[in-house]
């Protein structure tokens, strides 16, 4: 076994000590900087608590009323306060204290004698308002620091309010003695505690290390004895168990290592076949696509002498070419979204505004379809998502449902809130799709009924497309059958936003 520099019980014994002293230089440098301040922060607060009280006594004219003076006393005595309050003519309304006469002298010069406060009290102003100084002065008689705070109040009363600031220099001294002196004998029987502490749980310890390297030899006939504490018993029995099973566990664990790596293998392989039959059928479609195109162009030009059949082969040439441009489209949109090259954008986004957009800009489509377009929603709701793929993904939903109408030819937009999530449905008057049928929608290629499918240009990569997106979003997704029609939903993440109120807007 390798020699180690540091032992446990070193390493326990150095860090105890080392957080002690780290704790302990904490609490004297937050004595040394932070006292005094919080000491005077309070002392400034108690005065102008104080302040606050006797201002409203004041504007209420509740000074001198036998209720006020209970209220007076308990501030006066519990905040240690010297206060006077004078009226317009610097008569003395109340006065805490038998020394009146300073007050009223201190007071006076506050307003009209700045100079002989300046020269003899050293001044230095804490805060200042329209209506009251708040001020640290050296007491001329005492020559001990004091918090003032002096102005006028809103009945046009004169008040003086003090209180000394207690030299807290000694108080400072004393814990900072009180810190070592407690902190050098925590340190010192913290050490020797968790020295003998240590030792014990180093015993059993050192005697695990010492078959796990003959353990890690592949010597599987050490074990453990069994002493130590409880926590160390369990761990050196869980070692014998281990002792006792290990090798039988690393023949297993290379069988299952030989058959997940085949499994692996065939995982590539699949995701390869199926990557490189979308990029053939792309490949193989691009070529008919150009001749097909190409040859449109000839016919418009005046190959065929007969003008109405060139116009008629023309025309269906290049809507073929269109569809199977438009199934290109969508296979290569396919192929990035299952291959995992195109990255969802997650933002936060209004969803109905999303919807409400998309609308408009397919009305001509609607139109032509002859169809109603109704959207239950609320003003806003707030997703997070990939906006240009939820647009895709309702998109497909909703082309699908006009080329599905029949009946009333409604389509039914709903955005309904959820607890985590927002549902976007799309609901189309007409035929329900097969029961049989409903497991195959979002394979590709897949045609409910292909003789119609072909009439609107169907290609069934659309329910494909998002199957993907939302597969990529990790949100669910699904079709239900009703006895008028069929709606299509999918869930997105809900994002916060203040809006409650729902609107219908029927198109």
């Amino acid at each position: 076994m390798k020699k180690k520099r540091f032992t446990i019980l070193s390493q326990f014994c150095f860090i105890f000590i080392v957080t002690m002293a780290f704790v302990l230089f904490l609490c004297w440098l937050a004595n040394t900087v932070y006292l005094g301040r919080y000491y005077l922060w309070n002392k400034e607060n108690a005065i102008y608590d104080a302040y606050l009280q006797f201002g409203v006594a004041a504007d209420s004219g509740a000074l001198n009323t036998d209720e006020f003076d209970i209220t007076w006393q308990k501030i006066c005595g519990k905040y240690n306060i010297d206060v006077i309050i004078l009226d317009a003519d610097s008569r003395t309304i109340k006065c805490s204290g038998d020394d009146a006469e300073f007050l009223m002298r201190q007071l006076r010069d506050c307003f009209f004698n700045r100079e002989s406060i300046e020269e003899n009290q050293n001044p230095r102003v804490v805060k200042e308002e329209y209506d009251y100084t708040m001020q640290i002065v050296r007491d001329p008689r005492t020559k001990t620091d004091y918090v003032e705070m002096w102005g006028v109040f809103n009945n046009g009363n004169l008040f003086l309010i003090r209180s000394p600031i207690e030299s807290i220099q000694e108080s400072v001294r004393i814990s900072h003695r009180f810190l070592l002196y407690s902190g050098v004998l925590a340190i010192f029987f913290g050490a020797v505690i968790l020295g003998v502490l240590a030792r014990r749980i180093s015993r059993p310890i050192l005697r695990l290390a010492n078959i796990s390297e003959r353990m890690a030899r592949l010597d599987f006939d050490a074990e453990y004895d069994g002493s130590g504490a409880a926590e160390i018993a369990v761990l050196g029995e869980n070692i014998n168990e281990l002792s006792k099973t290990l090798e039988s566990t690393i023949s297993e664990l290379k069988t299952a290592n030989n058959k997940l790596l085949q499994d692996i293998e065939k995982k590539e392989k699949i995701d390869e076949m199926r990557r490189e039959f979308l990029s053939n059928v792309s490949h193989e479609l691009k070529t008919p696509i150009a001749l097909i195109q190409g040859y449109a162009e000839g016919l418009k030009e005046g190959v065929n002498d007969d003008a109405e059949s060139r116009e008629f082969y023309c025309d269906v040439i290049v809507d073929e070419a269109a569809k199977m441009n438009s199934m290109v489209k969508k296979l290569l949109t396919l192929n990035q979204l299952e291959s995992g090259n195109a990255e969802a954008t997650m933002e936060r986004f209004d969803l109905v505004l999303l919807l409400k957009n998309y609308l408009q800009s397919a009305d001509i489509l609607i139109r032509q379809n002859s169809a109603t377009i109704r959207l239950s929603a609320e003003e806003k709701v707030y997703v997070w998502a990939d906006e240009f793929k939820v647009e895709e993904v309702f998109m497909n939903y909703f082309t699908n449902a006009l080329n599905h109408l029949s009946g009333d030819r409604i389509v039914e937009v709903k955005v309904a809130r959820q607890e985590e999530t927002v549902r976007l449905s799309v609901f189309n008057t007409g035929e329900p799709i097969p029961e049989e049928s409903i497991p195959h929608l979002w394979e590709k290629f897949y045609k409910v009924d292909k003789a119609r499918t072909r009439e609107y240009g169907g290609n069934g990569i659309g329910l494909s497309i998002v199957k993907a997106i939302m597969d990529s979003f990790r949100q669910r997704y699904g079709v239900i059958n009703y006895d008028n029609g069929v709606e299509f939903w999918i869930e997105l993440e809900k994002a916060k936003d203040s809006s409650q109120r729902t609107e219908k807007v029927v198109l």
